[in-house]
């Protein structure tokens, strides 16, 4: 007799635990079924272990630079292999924080692969053979992977994913990264920061082209001054592999194309949904090129099947997984007679992103472009991090603060900063957006000094010719 459930999770990530454990406080029988390893992609070789990355770089940068703050750092030196072995720790504490959350939640946790077979019918093999579990409702969690390019396959020795980047045999000492959105920008940041010399090929005609067009142009002049060489509305015609290195040919956007040698290269062109071979097409869930298709709260087209997170449409983000996570075991909970639960659909608009390179990045909302191209008349509002006490005494002035403004509504649309700690403060325009605030609200909100926030306040002050410290 099959083990009867009333959700079952297919999928571990931030997404799927997120669902799992909501669901659970509700007092839904919960199951999870995960293959690899508890916590998915993000905690285990994403989003945590490459921030652990990412403050090595930065610790090591500030060291290279103390004389600037007055102190003597001599014969400073980066250890890569105790770098990484420090990325992992951190990933596996947070893996062993999940493994307890599932136990502290009462959720049981299948491990394996699982398959859809019929309607509330998930099939797993795994350690214990092959099981078969039933559930009134399933959500497929399954996440994502890198996207291959077809002349450029990941081998882990000289052409990498984002995985093998964060478990290098070696240091590259000459790196091309194909890709700069956030993950080919940050490993890009990574390896830069620590003494690698690194080209980044993108084919639009920016870095980081989902940001506001200010910050790409920040970031592109910031990267070139750290050493970066960065080509723009190029394109990798072909890599030639070998036991020591790899060859590209580089098509520029003047159309040369030019041969160049790299010990290593990785490749950040996006994700592919792993939606294959999970029993989808036998239920007749509706995917377009393998991206699940929902309502606001996670429903696909079939009864009692639901999906969240990468397998479903963007922003592919961890956070965003979380919350959809939240909702559609709120709306199950519902459907199966919770009262008490009142789940709101997803609102995109106000899923904010952040991109963890030197310097950061972090947006909400839409740029100042799509606000235009959306027919809006606008009021912007910049700051620059020179006139921000904290920025200039922490020996970070590089930066700045834009925000968008509906100019008849004063509806706050969209915020866009780059420069230190801005992944930190983004969320106040989050909050913001999220209980509909306009810039009288902004205007009125007192912000603590010495803070690099206070550059979110004069930006807004800004917009509306208010600016105090420029």
């Amino acid at each position: 007799m099959a083990e009867q459930y009333d959700l079952i999770v297919l999928g571990s990530g931030p997404g799927g635990y997120v669902a799992a454990i909501r669901a659970a406080q509700l007092g839904l029988k919960t199951a999870i079924v995960e293959r690899e390893l508890l916590g998915g992609i993000c905690l285990n070789w994403g989003c945590i272990p490459t921030k652990a990355l990412l403050r090595s770089a930065e610790v090591y940068n500030h060291m290279k630079h103390a004389k600037a703050y007055g102190l003597a750092a001599d014969n400073i030196r980066a250890d890569i292999a105790a770098v990484v072995a420090r990325s992992r720790g951190v990933a596996k504490q947070l893996n062993q924080g999940v493994t307890h959350l599932m136990k502290k939640n009462k959720i049981t946790v299948h491990m394996g692969t699982g398959v859809l077979k019929a309607p509330g019918k998930l099939e797993v093999t795994g350690d214990k053979g092959v099981e078969t579990l039933s559930a009134k409702h399933i959500i497929v969690a399954t996440g994502a992977r890198a996207r291959d390019l077809p002349f450029a396959k990941a081998d882990g020795n000289r052409v990498w994913t984002y995985r093998h980047a964060m478990t290098p045999k070696e240091q590259p000492t000459k790196l091309l990264v194909i890709g700069s959105g956030a993950i080919g920008i940050e490993f890009a940041s990574f390896y830069n920061d620590m003494g690698t010399e690194v080209t980044v090929v993108e084919m639009m005609d920016r870095v980081v082209p989902v940001e506001d067009a200010d910050v790409s142009a920040f970031l592109e002049k910031a990267l070139v001054k750290q050493g970066m060489t960065i080509l723009t509305g190029a394109g990798v015609e072909s890599l030639d592999v070998s036991a020591s290195g790899v060859k590209a040919k580089i098509k520029g956007k003047d159309g040369k194309v030019v041969e160049s040698q790299f010990s290593h290269v990785i490749v950040a062109v996006g994700i592919a949904p792993n939606t294959e071979n999970i029993g989808l097409e036998t239920l007749g869930v509706k995917a377009e090129r393998g991206i699940i298709q929902i309502d606001g709260h996670g429903r696909t087209n079939v009864k009692g099947v639901w999906a969240i997170g990468d397998v479903t449409p963007g922003p592919w983000l961890a956070h965003k997984a979380s919350h959809e996570g939240v909702i559609a075991a709120e709306a199950i909970a519902q459907e199966l007679g919770n009262k008490d639960v009142h789940p709101h659909a997803m609102d995109r608009g106000n899923i904010p992103g952040c991109t963890y390179c030197h310097p950061q990045i972090a947006s909400v909302g839409l740029t100042e472009a799509k606000a235009k191209e959306a027919g809006y008349a606008l009021k912007v509002g910049t700051f620059p991090f020179i006139g921000n006490g904290k920025a200039i005494a922490l020996g970070e002035p590089e930066g700045f603060v834009k925000t968008v403004f509906d100019a008849k509504t004063g509806e706050l649309l969209g915020a866009h900063m780059i420069g230190a700690e801005v992944t930190e403060m983004i969320q106040g325009y989050v909050v913001g957006k999220t209980l509909e605030t306009t810039e009288a609200e902004l205007i009125n909100t007192v912000f603590p000094h010495p803070t690099i926030s206070e550059s979110m306040h004069e930006s807004v002050l800004a917009a509306y010719g208010r600016a105090l410290h420029i």
